[in-house]
């Protein structure tokens, strides 16, 4: 049976900044490879508390996927970084993919558990409660985008899309 993954981007957040890398990693994927049709994108999610995972959650209700990957843009790591957990007060909410398994001998993407403190973890921290393992489980992850530029743009695009074929065998692995 074929997953339907759905992988959501935000906007800018800082006059400072032309774009989101996130995004523009979304976007070099469609202009270098494409995705193919069982892969629905969100982009361009506002930057706020509420209206992020509001907006996620509806395109979840309509589009229904076997699978969530949230994306972000992180100034300051130079890795693409997978998210473990979101976290709110004292209470940590886990992913149930197999982080080792999606890294592993992947050169320019490392395993992060540290969400940040900002709209990133929130949404993460939200879908990972919304759907915790119940009858309605959906299997989220977030993805932090480093800054991107000429010399790293290949290697992480890369990277990417082997991390999207990895999410994908696991998400049939549960189907």
């Amino acid at each position: 049976m074929a997953s339907k993954l759905l992988i959501t981007s935000f906007n800018t957040w800082e006059a400072h900044q032309p774009s989101n890398a996130a995004d523009d990693l979304l976007a070099e994927v469609l202009r270098r490879n494409g995705f193919h049709d069982r892969i629905h994108l969100l982009r361009q999610l506002p930057v706020d508390f509420q209206l992020a995972p509001a907006a996620v959650l509806a395109q979840i209700a309509a589009l229904q996927p076997d699978a969530v990957v949230c994306c972000g843009m992180a100034e300051t790591r130079t890795w693409l970084t997978v998210e473990t957990n979101g976290k709110h007060q004292q209470e940590t909410c886990f992913t149930p993919f197999l982080v080792p398994d999606l890294v592993k001998d992947l050169p320019c993407t490392r395993i992060s558990h540290d969400a940040g403190n900002f709209v990133c973890n929130h949404l993460y921290y939200s879908l990972l409660k919304q759907f915790q393992p119940s009858a309605f489980s959906l299997p989220c992850l977030f993805v932090h985008v480093p800054r991107l530029h000429e010399g790293n743009l290949q290697p992480i695009l890369s990277d990417f899309v082997t991390l999207l074929q990895r999410i994908e065998s696991q998400i049939e692995l549960q189907i």
